[in-house]
């Protein structure tokens, strides 16, 4: 049996974009997804979170679903254009009070809000200035950060400020497969720095009785051959991947190897004096969102991915079964990126902020019976506990998703929660893995 101490927190994981909906109610401006999702081709369907799940509106009976399930804690993000519709200058007051009224209720129902300030839908005004590759957003995240926590501080322990600063700068900026869907190779290496110097500022405004702490999306890479080319092929991802950001955050160091790489693509100047030293400021905690290992090989043709720097990788077949993402499952890659963590990096308490996996579900009379995501949520809790064991400070996990969400340029079609959302009715339906999840969190162990 895996058993977890009884002071282990269970959580469940959002974000603004992907359920809130109303997205022109009550004084929000337009962010960079807004404008991503309007473009023809760039979401399948031409799907759009104007509505999404519609948590705007029904956020209390959700949470008396989270209640019912047993949850201890919500992760869910702020949307900076809902608090700061232009991102800078004075708040909105009515965004504002909907992150009041959703801190309180959850608050009254026992549940621990874990807030992110920053999950992926910029203020359109921002990059249209700019955007991340501009030092200037980093300081107007700061000043976001200083107003919200100014109004909701009183109410929130844990403050998570980045969500997977990887996607937001490579997927974004240099593949273009997310907002705002520029290919800049350049810049989207100094929106990632800029994103770190981003949590580094909010962190000291956010400094107090608050636990300051962020999110990164890593992976267990490997290479799958051990000849030098797929050696190297491993070495480059993971070091775009984990040691890009890993390094300064733990380390204050940017890696010598990630810089090599990149030395054709920029010459570093955005990089000040400082600006390591607040980026390496130790934070509270470290987030962690796994979904899948990678297998790298050396690629024959050189190709735009979002390892910039390393034309001439490619992700590798690990013949292992597959979500409805494509994503190969393997709970032992989170087991091996853990103990990476506890051997290479100083101790910090971590937490796995998200964890789930998307599968073609079915909607019965009787149900969802979602068996393969019940499989893949206890093998990778599994590994936790494994983990745990083997003395590594895991303190937390909270499942990807709540509800079923829009899923970026995906749009709709596929469907992570341990909550089934009928979307033509807003129909809230929990599937068998919800069940599942709540009688772990009731016993405390598989």
């Amino acid at each position: 049996m895996s058993t977890f101490d009884p002071g282990f927190l269970w959580g469940a994981a959002t974000s603004s974009y992907q359920i809130e909906g109303a997205v022109a109610e009550d004084g929000r401006g337009p962010s960079i997804w807004d404008t991503f999702a309007g473009t023809p081709g760039a979401v399948r369907d031409g799907d759009t979170g104007a509505v999404a799940a519609d948590h705007y509106h029904r956020f209390p009976g959700d949470i008396a679903l989270m209640a019912e399930l047993g949850l201890r804690a919500y992760r869910f993000s702020l949307a900076w254009p809902r608090i700061q519709p232009t991102g800078s200058g004075p708040v909105n007051q009515r965004g504002l009070d909907f992150y009041r009224r959703l801190t309180d209720t959850l608050l009254d129902h026992g549940i621990e809000p874990w807030p992110t300030l920053y999950h992926w839908d910029l203020p359109q005004p921002l990059e249209d200035g700019g955007g991340w590759p501009v030092r200037d957003t980093a300081e107007r995240f700061a000043e976001y950060a200083a107003l919200t926590y100014a109004a909701l501080g009183d109410r929130i322990t844990h403050w998570t400020t980045l969500n997977e600063p990887w996607c937001s700068a490579f997927l974004g900026y240099a593949t273009g497969r997310h907002a705002p869907g520029r290919r800049e190779p350049a810049a989207a290496v100094r929106a990632a720095h800029h994103l770190l110097l981003g949590h580094g500022l909010a962190a000291e405004a956010l400094r107090g009785e608050a636990r300051v702490g962020l999110t990164l999306n890593l992976t267990h890479v490997t290479p799958l051959h051990a000849e030098p080319a797929d050696l190297d092929a491993a070495r480059r991802v993971d070091g775009m991947q984990n040691r890009l950001f890993l390094d300064p955050l733990l380390r204050a160091t940017y890696p010598d190897d990630v810089l090599d790489d990149l030395h054709e693509v920029t010459a570093f100047e955005h990089i000040h004096d400082g600006d390591l030293k607040r980026i390496g400021a130790p934070p509270d905690y470290l987030g962690i969102n796994y979904y899948a290992p990678l297998l790298v090989a050396a690629g024959s043709t050189p190709t735009r991915s979002a390892y910039v720097g390393s034309p001439l990788v490619r992700i590798a077949d690990g013949g292992r079964p597959r979500t409805a993402m494509g994503w190969e499952i393997d709970e032992r890659g989170l087991l091996d990126l853990l103990l990476r963590l506890k051997n290479d990096y100083p101790a910090i308490p971590l937490y796995i902020t998200e964890n789930g996996a998307a599968f073609d579900d079915v909607v019965q009379h009787d149900g969802v019976h979602d068996t393969d995501r019940i499989a893949y949520l206890d093998g990778h809790l599994r590994s936790c506990a494994q983990a745990i064991s083997r003395g590594v400070p895991l303190r937390g996990y909270f499942v990807w998703s709540l509800l079923d969400n829009f899923e970026w340029s995906f749009g709709y079609a596929p469907r992570f929660g341990i909550v089934h959302v009928d979307y033509a009715t807003q129909r809230r339906t929990p599937k068998d893995s919800a069940r599942w999840y709540a009688e772990v969190i009731r016993r405390g162990s598989l």
